[in-house]
């Protein structure tokens, strides 16, 4: 029987082209299997199969765990302080074991068995062409749609096979069986049975590979993809940057006629592509971000990583977008939030700055209007500034001599300095219970503080607009927060 097993092994090793360890694992997994029906309760079973002879041994085990944590699964554990009665030297995680009668191959139900090895060499085989397929260095998997799984698409490409999620396809295509698919390979996740490799044709990153296999200038290394925003199926900006002077990026990603970005569209069903020259200067890179609306002015906000970017009439609606389409890719594509105005609206809001400031200054430096309105001049808006600016930039303010300066500098730290202790003394009062919050960052206390925000109760009634103003939030966020806030005033309700 012996001598007959081996041959199976030789026959299914060569059959399946799997090495004989596989399939001598699926053998001992059958085997243990079997054995474990022969006991109560549920043992560990190992079964060592000889690879020469064929002969095989099986043992109950133990696994070995610490005193102090008790038996979890009592029929598989040992308290180590029982091992080392039997096993001075043994350590935490090893096993002891107890050899038990084998079952005779005769005796295993011939299907369960025959069952258990073809899984095991099943997964050996999906496991093997799998790695094969990965070794290949692909980011693009191509094939064709072989059926629907629960909304998702299973993609097939030789003998191994993608998913395609819904969320991940295109919006407006409409795929059917034997239609011929690529998409990005995201991940590969062993735990999905039959298609493990994750795909996506809506991520960013499936434009630039597509890019880079239709523009060569990317791949030695001329041109670079710098960043890319997408609304899969609609419209899409990449931001392309030239290592090379001689060659122009936008030109050469557009190609002649236009081959090389139509290419690209045709694949993601009419997808439009803004070609976008990128700059590591911030605010012209915003600039061209926003084409093909022309920019007025921009003010930069280092502090909130934000730019208001001013336009006239009659590009306001070309540099929001359709439903805010261009400024939201612009925003993703740069990664600066973007607060597109019209004149007006930037005069109104730069009048409420200056008021601010002026009213921050005259109130916390104790000046007047005059020195107020200087101070905002020279381009100052907070008490940091006045407080810590190198005192050579302020000696070139012509209004002020020395002795002006030192005191205004003198009392914006002091200011500070007060607004610091009762900052501190506010967040005293914050509760314990909000401060426990679920997903609440303890850097918000001070804010939430600071608005008078002091129990979980105080968050509750909060509106959404009303706390991404306290904490500079998205709206999104906020929301969530809130929600989180208000859900013990439900507890314990059907």
């Amino acid at each position: 029987m012996n001598r007959e097993m081996l041959m199976l092994v030789d026959a299914i090793s060569r059959e399946k082209n799997v090495e004989r360890d596989v399939v001598f694992g699926a053998v001992e997994s059958a085997l243990a299997q079997a054995t474990k029906k022969l006991h109560q309760g549920d043992v560990d079973i190992r079964v060592s199969v000889d690879r020469d002879s064929g002969d095989y041994e099986t043992f109950r085990r133990w696994h070995v765990v610490p005193d102090e944590a008790g038996l979890q699964l009592p029929d598989q554990e040992i308290l180590l302080f029982e091992a080392k009665e039997e096993m001075p030297d043994i350590e935490v995680g090893e096993y002891i074991e107890e050899a038990v009668d084998s079952v005779p191959i005769g005796r295993i139900g011939a299907m369960a068995a025959k069952q258990v090895i073809l899984q095991k060499i099943r997964d050996a085989e999906r496991e093997m062409l799998l790695n094969d397929f990965m070794s290949r260095g692909d980011k693009i998997f191509v094939g064709t749609v072989k059926r629907l799984d629960k909304g998702d698409i299973i993609v097939e490409a030789g003998r191994v096979e993608g998913r395609l999620r819904r969320s991940e396809m295109i919006a407006k295509e409409n795929l059917r069986n034997g239609d011929r698919v690529r998409a990005m390979i995201m991940e590969v996740d062993l735990t999905l049975r039959g298609a493990p490799i994750i795909l996506s044709r809506s991520a960013p990153e499936f434009m630039i590979e597509l890019f880079r296999q239709e523009v060569p200038e990317i791949e030695q290394g001329l041109l670079e993809i710098k960043s890319c925003a997408r609304d899969p199926g609609s419209r899409a900006k990449i931001a392309v940057l030239s290592h090379d002077k001689r060659v122009d990026p936008i030109g050469t990603c557009v190609g002649v006629r236009g081959t090389r970005v139509n290419a690209v569209t045709n694949e993601l069903a009419g997808e439009r592509v803004d070609i976008v020259l990128w700059s590591e200067d911030p605010a012209q890179f915003v600039i061209g971000a926003l084409a093909p609306a022309n920019v007025s002015s921009i003010v930069v906000d280092e502090e909130k990583h934000a730019m208001d970017v001013v336009v006239d009439e009659e590009n306001l609606a070309i540099a929001i977008g359709r439903g805010g389409q261009n400024v939201r890719l612009a925003s993703d594509l740069t990664g600066w939030k973007i607060n597109i105005m019209d004149a007006n609206e930037s005069a109104q809001k730069q009048a409420s700055e200056t008021d601010a400031s002026r009213k921050l200054f005259m109130e916390k430096l104790d000046v007047d209007e005059e020195i107020a309105d200087i101070l905002i001049s020279e381009g100052f808006n907070s008490l940091e500034e006045v407080a810590y600016v190198p005192i050579s930039e302020m000696l070139e303010i012509e209004a002020f001599d020395e002795d002006t300066i030192n005191e205004l500098r003198s009392r914006a730290k002091d200011a500070l300095l007060t607004m610091e202790i009762a900052k501190e003394e506010g967040v005293e009062t914050v509760s314990q219970n909000l401060r426990d919050l679920e997903g609440l960052d303890p850097e918000l206390i001070p804010k939430l503080a600071e608005a008078g925000v002091h129990t979980r109760d105080d968050l509750a009634d909060l509106a959404v607009d009303e706390l991404t103003e306290i904490t500079g939030h998205s709206a999104d966020d906020a929301k969530a927060l809130i929600l989180k806030a208000r859900e013990h005033w439900f507890a314990g309700q059907a």
